[in-house]
């Protein structure tokens, strides 16, 4: 019989980072009955394979599930590859073209990989869809349709819009949701996991194991983590991502970019650290601590996550290195700072490095405007500054900080 954290300790861990919990009072009781048989419950979580790189804004949810395998708790990973030919509606406004099987399958094959860095894949089940979806004939087809009504598929908002502005909807894309929702009766899950956009996809599939006798699973939903630029979604196409098979010396350079109000959102949401220890960095932020050195914590944590603490530790003193000690000049043109926390845009203009905001502002925007080797993504929120810092505009401009 296994044994399983109590059911707090269990809560505590699954809650961390999660946006909704549907309906939360289930899970607790599914949680209870688990650790009252000693059978561990079955946590799904349906993989699109139609792209085969990961970042680790996809990792959010890999995160959560592999926290479920560390409680006890059986993952089941659905390989999408079925359901990939069709092509997940969400967030288009438009059909999505179709790939083939063999494409589905060869992109699931880098996905695997790629999740085995975060997932256990020792104690992991791996399905494909295809498994039931292909064999199906027409009037299982129908049958599985006949469960769930068209009002009820365009309450849901791509669907909405696109109805509504007169964009085509091909009927196979309501398929989508019923074949995901199909995927949680074969596999009889307990919980599944998914992102804030999956939603309705996610409720979809209670309704339809409700309709074919299986108890319904629970909901939990992830965040979508904004990006490097702290305002859109992670995405490649916007280049504001962290890969998960990036090298350690660039995801250590690239989480120093983020934005400061982020930090303790990548802590709960990228890094396996408790709660209690985002809440220790929370407060010692509140108390004055530099938010630069808890950046870098950062970034040695989620290293760490990925490629281990010898590698973690080699990029922290690389970075150091090459981005910190590099190419300063012996003489600096030096400037005194009377406040602590600066805007850099208006350092810039203040020092004479730059003759307007407008031309400051567009240096920081185009990636070119460092502090201490880390760069400046933000022209709206202040930096802290202290005594003997340094700041780099372009190639060749320095200037040294001096604390009044």
């Amino acid at each position: 019989m296994n044994r399983f954290p109590s059911l707090k300790e269990q809560m505590d861990i699954i809650r961390k980072g999660a946006e909704e919990i549907i309906p939360e009072e289930e899970l607790v009781r599914k949680i209870e009955k688990s650790i009252r048989t000693g059978i561990p419950l079955r946590v799904k979580l349906g993989a699109d394979p139609s792209r085969p790189d990961l970042h680790i804004g996809h990792a959010v949810v890999l995160n959560k599930m592999r926290q479920f395998q560390d409680l006890g708790h059986q993952a089941v990973l659905i390989i999408g590859d079925f359901t990939a030919m069709i092509g997940d509606p969400t967030g288009r406004s438009k059909t999505r073209p179709a790939l083939t099987l063999e494409d589905t399958k060869e992109n699931a094959r880098s996905y695997f990989e790629q999740a085995g860095i975060v997932l256990d894949a020792e104690h992991l089940e791996i399905r494909y869809n295809s498994e039931w979806l292909d064999v199906m004939n027409f009037r299982e087809v129908i049958g599985l349709s006949a469960h769930y009504t068209v009002a009820r598929m365009l309450e849901r908002d791509d669907f909405s819009k696109r109805y509504a502005a007169g964009i085509p909807i091909s009927v196979h894309e309501f398929l989508y949701p019923l074949a995901q929702a199909y995927d949680s009766v074969a596999v009889r899950s307990d919980i599944e996991l998914g992102g804030t956009d999956q939603k309705f996809n996610l409720l979809v599939g209670r309704d339809i194991q409700r309709e074919y006798g299986v108890e319904p699973q629970v909901i939990l939903t992830m965040p979508l983590l904004e990006g490097l630029d702290g305002k859109e979604k992670m995405s490649k196409s916007l280049d504001n991502y962290i890969g998960i098979t990036d090298v350690p010396e660039n995801m250590y350079g690239k989480v120093l970019s983020i934005s400061d109000d982020m930090i303790l959102r990548y802590f709960t949401l990228v890094t396996d650290l408790p709660p209690e220890k985002t809440d220790e960095y929370r407060l010692a932020m509140e108390k004055g601590a530099n938010p630069r050195d808890i950046k870098h914590m950062l970034a040695w944590q989620l290293v760490k996550r990925y490629h281990g603490p010898a590698a973690a530790d080699l990029a922290k003193e690389q970075f150091e290195k090459v981005f910190v000690l590099r190419d300063l000049p012996d003489e600096m043109q030096e400037y005194v700072v009377g406040e602590q926390d600066v805007f850099i845009s208006k350092l810039m203009v203040d020092s004479g490095l730059c003759q307007t905001g407008g031309e400051a502002k567009r240096l920081i925007a185009q990636g070119g405007v460092y502090l201490n080797g880390e760069r400046i993504m933000s022209q709206t929120h202040p930096v802290s500054v202290r005594e003997g810092d340094v700041l780099k505009v372009g190639k060749r401009k320095f200037l040294k900080l001096h604390r009044k």
